[in-house]
């Protein structure tokens, strides 16, 4: 593995969870932590949430399980943190990847086809929609279980710029998550997420913190749709203007207060654009949104490090 002289880039977002994208198809490129944190930089670097590189699922260790779990799943999502550290999964992320690998010519989602994604989550399965690409984010389910769907909540979020600590509920997306619901928007607004929340028991890798607004539902032609706003802080990130997942978690949680009779469509605005969960058979949950490549650049490698 050798670190280019000069790196070609990407940039894309999926409702503004933006990303550096890198085609590494032939897995010859070592992306260590500081190559990341550098990239994603935003006044040093090409800025970003987060780092993703194209690579073989054949050519990654973890890309195993994923061929194992579906032969078709030849391309892996290797995302990454802004601040280095790998992460499991990313909602956003995934649209945008399947977007640049359409670009690149990889794959080609058109017909109605389906696309096997490998990520250290498990596969996803991506298809084509009027509002981007649709993502079948697999089987979540309540870390807490039981007690924690009757309690409505198996945690507690201390949030700057919110009075006293919240009950929260935890959700697991492949990745941790604890959504805490607010009573009205001026919370939402009023909440200062340049410090992380502090969560009560202390996850053990750490969480990505939803504080959501149930806003409600809706009929439309397809029938009722559920309604939340919502403002993330994704842990190794800070404030985002979307997360993926975190909406997934967001819509979950609501319905999962709401009981037996709630949406299994939700509709989830984010301060970066609008997404859409829907809860599918088999503890399933889907989510659709955009997905845009917005620029194309090449890095000067020892340049970008010496800004570090």
């Amino acid at each position: 593995m050798t670190v280019r002289a000069t790196l070609a880039v990407t940039k894309g977002h999926g409702t503004q969870n933006d990303f550096v994208l890198l085609d590494d198809r032939d897995g010859v490129l070592d992306l260590d932590p500081g190559l990341v944190r550098a990239l994603a930089d935003r006044r040093a670097g090409v800025g970003g949430d987060g780092v993703i590189r194209v690579v073989r699922s054949a050519d990654l260790p973890e890309g195993a399980a994923a061929l194992e779990a579906d032969p078709a799943a030849e391309w892996f999502m290797d995302y990454r943190n802004a601040d280095g550290s790998v992460a499991q999964m990313c909602g956003n992320g995934v649209r945008v990847f399947v977007r640049f690998l359409e670009q690149l010519g990889l794959a080609d989602l058109g017909g109605g086809a389906s696309l096997a994604i490998g990520t250290r989550a498990g596969v996803r399965h991506v298809t084509r929609v009027p509002e981007g690409y649709a993502v079948d984010m697999g089987v979540w389910h309540l870390p807490g279980g039981e007690a924690a769907r009757a309690a409505g909540h198996d945690a507690f979020v201390s949030v700057a710029g919110l009075a006293g600590e919240r009950p929260a509920l935890s959700v697991d997306m492949g990745n941790p998550h604890t959504v805490v619901a607010l009573a009205s928007l001026d919370e939402l607004d009023a909440l200062d997420l340049t410090r992380a929340p502090l969560v009560m028991p202390t996850p053990p890798e750490g969480t990505n913190v939803e504080l959501v607004v149930p806003l409600g539902e809706e009929t439309t032609p397809d029938g009722v749709v559920g309604h939340v706003r919502m403002r993330v802080h994704e842990r190794g990130v800070g404030e985002t203007r979307s997360c993926g997942t975190g909406a997934c978690a967001a819509a979950l949680a609501v319905a999962t207060w709401a009981g037996p009779g709630a949406p299994r469509t939700w509709r989830v605005d984010v301060p970066g654009g609008t997404v859409t969960v829907t809860m599918l058979d088999g503890d399933r949950v889907e989510l659709a949104g955009p997905a845009e490549l917005v620029a194309h650049g090449e890095v000067d490698v020892a340049a970008l490090l010496r800004g570090l």
